[in-house]
Parts: structure tokens; C-alpha cells; sequence
């Protein structure tokens, strides 16, 4: 069962982060709702303990919600609801908010977060409700988790970027 404080915790960033999205228009038109395509497999990473009415996989230790594309908007996961950005802790230990590299095959707003121009209402509310999801130990373990992930993939992409880029250039020199 969940614990009441867990249960008030994400009832209130529910609350915060209300109806707003990324973007001041419906980012799913950019990629055909790419992050609410899902099948029997793929989903998003639940919070430590979050409820939810979607079918759950475990993945290791981890709970990914299954979607397959249609959900109850309101009863969305706290995943779905921050995509595509995290709030992170910088050196000083205030919140910001930080582009969920994780994304970055799936998403075109993390592919050209340089030049998105996000909405400033959705990501003050993402920086006060990752306030309240730091002050629980359970959540910031899994936001530092998703940070050290998202890196990561980060890392890999630009490491294949680089190997593309290399072949392509052999690639070239052996048609002259």
C-alpha cells in the first residue's frame, strides 16, 4: 500500500504541474505523439511507489507504466507529465530544469532543444515541483538515476555520431 506522505507528495505535484505542457501548443503534432505511442512492452518509468491505472512491467528493480497510447490525461504518470525535461540539482543545490536526454531518439524537442523555445509557466512548474520531489530521498535518488542515464545516452549518441561521420568520410575518399 502506499504511504500517505508518498500519496500526498505526488498529489501535490500533480497539482503543480496542472495542465501544463511543454510547449504553448500540442507538441504531439510536431511527431505524431511519438511519447504516447506505446505497445504491450514500452511505457514510462514510474516514480518510486506512484500509483498508477496502466498496466505496470517491472524492469529490474524499476516500474514502467505501459501505454499503448491512450491514458486518462489527468491520471497521466509523473514521467509523462515532465517529458522531455527533469528537474535536476545544480552545484548549489537549487533546482533547475534540464532536457531529459533520454529522449533524444524519440523526441524532436530534445533533438533541437537549442532552439525550442519551451514554455516558461510549464517549466516553472516543473522547478517547483522538482523542489518538492528532491525533499523526498526515494525521488532523488531516481531523478539523480534519470540525470546519470540521460548522460549516458547522451554519450552513446555522440559516440555514433562520430563513428557515422568517420564512415561517411571513408567512405567518400574511396570513391575518388
Amino acid at each position: 500500500m502506499l504511504r500517505k506522505d508518498k500519496r500526498r507528495l505526488y498529489r501535490g505535484v500533480r497539482r503543480t504541474l496542472g495542465r501544463f505542457t511543454p510547449l504553448r501548443t500540442d507538441c504531439g503534432v510536431l511527431c505524431g505523439e511519438r511519447c504516447c505511442g506505446g505497445d504491450s512492452e514500452t511505457g514510462m518509468l514510474l516514480f518510486p511507489g506512484e500509483p498508477t491505472t496502466l498496466a505496470v512491467q517491472c524492469a529490474g528493480e524499476r516500474r514502467v507504466a505501459v501505454c499503448r497510447g491512450t491514458c486518462e490525461r489527468r491520471r497521466r504518470p509523473l514521467s509523462c507529465r515532465l517529458f522531455p525535461v527533469l528537474p535536476v540539482r545544480d552545484a548549489g543545490g537549487r533546482v533547475r530544469v534540464a532536457v531529459d536526454l533520454r529522449g533524444g531518439g524519440l523526441c524532436p524537442l530534445v533533438q533541437a532543444a537549442r532552439e525550442v523555445r519551451f514554455s516558461q509557466r510549464f517549466l516553472h512548474r516543473v522547478r517547483r515541483a522538482g523542489e518538492a520531489l528532491y525533499a523526498d530521498g526515494d525521488c532523488r535518488r531516481f531523478l539523480t538515476q534519470a540525470l546519470a542515464e540521460g548522460e549516458e545516452t547522451a554519450h552513446l549518441f555522440e559516440i555514433f555520431r562520430k563513428k557515422e561521420e568517420d564512415t561517411s568520410c571513408i567512405c567518400a575518399q574511396n570513391m575518388i
